[in-house]
């Protein structure tokens, strides 16, 4: 057995609870600046037709982005947002993944033997669960990353500031901005990355291709970053584009979409698709081992004879 070995007891949901927010901060700090430059690469050319945003495009392609913030804005850029990042997901990924299997319980009233339609079911409710709870530190992270300020001055001095100042100027629902195309995304999110992991894990156990450790963790972790990253892509791209935008630029997400489409093409709503697939495909590999292990490691402390003396 490779890492921590699976205890006797099942880990209760306080441990799924805490375990998941841990493990999503843990991937969050390692991954964040392929996120950063995800976001830069959404919103490239949103103000300008397909066409004049190929030809006077800033960045291209993931290394390309990452290597053009650090020489014009510093390496710190690279970093914008974390600290919304990591209070959206110790809110965000608690919820939506720790509370995953207890909500798949739910749904199949107890079985052990969950279908592929409880699994849906149970990713969609704990993914737009989250979205009610962090949806403002989502909106503050992504406008942090998207500043680009070079020359000039910065639309945020802090995070602290972020939120009194889009309070103030847009209003309380100035911070649940998106809230439409992120419940939409994350549920699909959720979906694609827990079912998929679930599935792949399930397949190899039963296989006997692989035991429940470390490799079995890697493999199905990282067959569900790829898959989320081509479901949930184009939900992302607009997202991340109504979020972003000025008071008054879209009436809606759906207008937002449609705005894309006529100006960019189809291929717009894949912009970023690298660093998406990268800090995906990298984000779950370690939220997801970091998580089985956090959950072994809590369970055994807290059946260790040392923590009942």
């Amino acid at each position: 057995m490779v890492g921590f070995r699976a205890t006797d007891v099942p880990p209760t949901a306080t441990v799924k609870f805490l375990g998941a927010g841990t493990a999503a901060c843990i991937a969050d700090l390692i991954t964040f600046p392929l996120d950063t430059a995800k976001v830069r690469l959404q919103i490239q050319g949103e103000s300008q037709g397909a066409v004049k945003a190929v030809t006077s495009a800033q960045y291209r392609g993931v290394l390309g982005t990452i290597l053009t913030m650090v020489r014009t804005e510093g390496p710190r850029s690279l970093y914008n947002g974390l600290v919304a990042g990591l209070q959206r997901q110790m809110s965000f990924a608690s919820v939506r993944i720790g509370l995953y299997d207890s909500v798949k319980q739910f749904y199949t009233k107890g079985s052990e033997n969950a279908g592929i339609g409880s699994r849906l079911l149970a990713g969609s409710t704990t993914g737009a669960l989250a979205v009610a709870v962090a949806q403002p530190t989502d909106v503050v992270k992504v406008r942090f990353q998207a500043q680009a300020r070079a020359g000039g001055g910065r639309r945020y001095q802090s995070t602290v500031e972020a939120y009194k100042t889009i309070a103030r100027e847009e209003g309380f629902r100035g911070l649940w901005k998106g809230t439409s195309p992120n419940v939409a995304r994350n549920a699909i999110v959720n979906c694609a990355e827990l079912v998929t992991y679930d599935l792949i894990k399930d397949a190899l156990l039963r296989a006997n291709l692989m035991t429940d450790d470390l490799p079995c963790h890697f493999t199905s972790a990282f067959g569900a970053g790829f898959c989320t990253t081509i479901i949930a892509s184009p939900v992302d791209v607009v997202k991340t584009r109504y979020m972003n935008s000025a008071l008054g630029q879209y009436s809606s997400a759906g207008h937002c979409a449609l705005t894309m489409l006529q100006k960019e093409g189809p291929r717009a709503f894949y912009k970023g698709f690298m660093p998406s697939f990268l800090r995906l495909g990298s984000w779950n590999v370690v939220m997801f081992v970091t998580y089985e292990q956090l959950k072994r490691a809590l369970m055994a402390a807290y059946t260790s004879p040392e923590a009942h003396s």
